[in-house]
């Protein structure tokens, strides 16, 4: 399967500020970051099932999600902020202290699952 652009939104969720309070070393909290949310027909174009993993690449890099379909736009996917969001960033800030994390343009495709255990260069 060939690979799309898509619009990404990077946020917080309600969900992930609770388990911050948690602790981020925890499975539930690398499940919250790890996990991309997409228009369902979005998933079905791509080829993608729930619970099925994608790349995405920017210029700076990319990393692996978790899909999971979702209330977003059609062409637009949300990730909640994490590691993973940081491999997709630039380091230029507009004096703001923080990198651009909205409406970045991303290259998306299918991908196999990575085993447990196993370690992922992309980094789920």
């Amino acid at each position: 399967m060939a690979e799309r652009r898509f619009i990404l939104i990077a946020g917080r969720t309600a969900k992930q500020g609770r388990q911050i309070n948690v602790g981020k070393d925890t499975a539930d909290y690398e499940e919250i970051v790890t996990t991309l949310t997409m228009h369902p027909e979005d998933m079905k174009a791509l080829g993608v099932s729930p619970g099925g993993t994608v790349r995405v690449r920017t210029e700076y890099g990319e990393a692996v999600f978790r899909c999971q379909a979702g209330k977003v736009p059609a062409g637009i996917v949300f990730v909640p902020y994490g590691p993973p969001t940081c491999r997709l960033m630039g380091g230029d800030t507009d004096g703001t202290g923080m990198p651009t994390s909205k409406g970045w343009e991303v290259e998306i495709e299918p991908v196999e699952a990575v085993p447990e255990g196993s370690v992922d260069p992309a980094g789920i």
